[in-house]
C-alpha cells in the first residue's frame, strides 16, 4: 500500500539565545531567567543547548499570546 501525503509541514524553525536576546532587546541572562519563569518555550537540542521556536518568539514581538 502506498500512502502519498498531500501536504508535508514544515519543521518547527529554531533560533539561538543570542538571535532572539537580540530581538527583544535583552541579555542572554534575561532570556534564561523568562524561560525559567515559564515566558518562552525553550527546546532543548540533543546535546543540550537551549533553542527557542520562531513561531513563538514572532507572537511575542507581535503582542500575541503563543
Amino acid at each position: 500500500m502506498t500512502i502519498i501525503a498531500d501536504h508535508v509541514p514544515e519543521p518547527e524553525v529554531l533560533l539561538r539565545p543570542g538571535q532572539v536576546a537580540t530581538m527583544f532587546g535583552v541579555s542572554g541572562e534575561t532570556l534564561i531567567r523568562w524561560a525559567n519563569a515559564g515566558r518562552v518555550t525553550v527546546v532543548r537540542t540533543l546535546g543540550g543547548h537551549r533553542r527557542y521556536r520562531e513561531s513563538e518568539i514572532r507572537a511575542l514581538l507581535a503582542g500575541q499570546p503563543s
